[in-house]
């Protein structure tokens, strides 16, 4: 199951299905729903006719100010659905860019500045806004949606997990997608490749399994993100509830309109 949920696309990376989970409930996520990708910047005409073709209403750009103005999206022609960004700009480049010209990528470094940011995400203001729009636009629109980042796998990929979360789709099956990045991107065999640019352009080498740690999704990461909500809340759903608003009457219109 996890390869069919793979969409291919000529230049938008890390494009799949988020849905089509069993949940608690005894029922399913809806598949043909929820899209997940990368940034859109490099688009082909192809590509944006494949997106038209799903339906999309909503896009969630979770990208920084800095980043939407350094590689601004293409969207279908035509397309007049709703557009969900974030809105805060603390105006700084974006983390991971400091960490690389800043600090030598080895694997210990990448897998702990993957953690901290991890840590960091759920209660980000930019993250707290455009993660509760995109749960109320679950509970009100009934077309499409499709989320994303710049690699679609950190931010993008907590999102869809808060969103299977809420569903009822086990914890297995949850990290099953987060980690379905990994070969998505194929990073295992661009990781060399990868290396030799970072080397580029920070003048430092990075081995193999450091590009992995930073470029890539462990279960560890996503395990930060929810144990800063329990820490801070009490409880994953607490944070849906009291960080983001999703109340029970939100909760029960997104569950009502996305299981089948």
């Amino acid at each position: 199951m996890s390869a069919t949920r793979l969409l291919r696309l000529d230049a938008v990376d890390n494009a799949r299905d988020y849905g089509d989970y069993a949940t608690a409930a005894g029922r399913h996520v809806r598949s043909g729903v929820l899209f997940r990708t990368a940034h859109h910047a490099r688009a082909s005409d192809a590509d944006l006719q494949r997106m038209a073709d799903w339906g999309v209403g909503t896009v969630v750009d979770l990208r920084r100010p800095s980043e939407r103005r350094h590689q601004p999206s293409r969207r279908p022609a035509g397309f007049s659905g709703q557009v969900i960004e974030v809105a805060h700009d603390d105006g700084g480049e974006a983390p991971h860019l400091t960490f690389l010209k800043t600090t030598d990528l080895t694997e210990t470094s990448g897998r702990g500045f993957m953690i901290g940011a991890y840590r960091s995400m759920p209660f980000d203001p930019g993250h707290l806004d455009v993660f509760a729009r995109y749960f109320r636009a679950l509970g009100e629109g009934q077309a499409a949606i499709v989320i994303h980042c710049a690699a679609g796998k950190d931010r993008t990929g907590l999102l869809a997990a808060l969103t299977h979360r809420l569903l009822g789709v086990a914890h297995d099956d949850l990290v099953e997608d987060y980690l379905l990045t990994n070969a998505a991107v194929d990073l295992a065999g661009r990781a060399p490749a990868i290396a030799k640019q970072l080397h580029a352009m920070t003048g430092r080498v990075a081995s193999d399994a450091a590009v992995t740690a930073f470029l890539g999704v462990e279960a560890a990461y996503l395990d930060a993100a929810f144990a800063v909500m329990i820490e801070r809340g009490g409880s994953v759903d607490a944070y849906l509830e009291q960080a983001l608003g999703v109340d029970a009457a939100l909760r029960d219109r997104i569950v009502a309109r996305l299981s089948a």
